[in-house]
């Protein structure tokens, strides 16, 4: 029988990414943001989490590299993956997909987040666009 991991509140995963040395500082603001949410750092990435109305924790930003102070999403285009944010856009390096996806993995650990297969064996984009299948019904 698997074991579940019960889900952890707000202010326990707050206090546990802070021991295991996040940077854990309020939100950015300029843009749709609940009260009390926080951005959390590591490894050059981030996310921004804030809880949930039964007390867990709700992930806004999904984890990302962080490029000019805005969490960049991955974008995946068959030969190559990008970092874009909304002004900028460069190649993914190896070692950028080895920060966030280490960084996910000890994210979702503190939160008790299901470990789902296809995103432990490795990076999983945000967008997926193919040039190869561009214009096709």
């Amino acid at each position: 029988m698997a074991k579940r991991t019960p889900l952890r509140t707000f202010n326990d995963v707050v206090a546990l990414l802070g021991g295991q040395r996040f940077d854990v500082a309020p939100a950015q603001e300029g843009s749709k943001r609940i009260a009390n949410a926080v951005q959390v750092r590591k490894y050059g990435c981030a996310a921004e989490i804030a809880a949930a109305p039964d007390g867990t924790v709700e992930i806004l930003a999904r984890p990302g590299w962080l490029l000019n102070g805005e969490i960049a999403r991955l974008l995946d285009r068959g030969y190559q993956k990008f970092i874009k944010t909304s002004k900028l856009e460069i190649p993914a390096t190896a070692d950028h997909l080895r920060a966030i996806h280490e960084f996910t993995e000890e994210l979702n650990e503190a939160t008790g987040a299901t470990s789902l297969y296809n995103e432990a064996l490795g990076t999983t984009s945000n967008v997926y666009n193919y040039d190869r299948v561009k214009g096709r019904e």
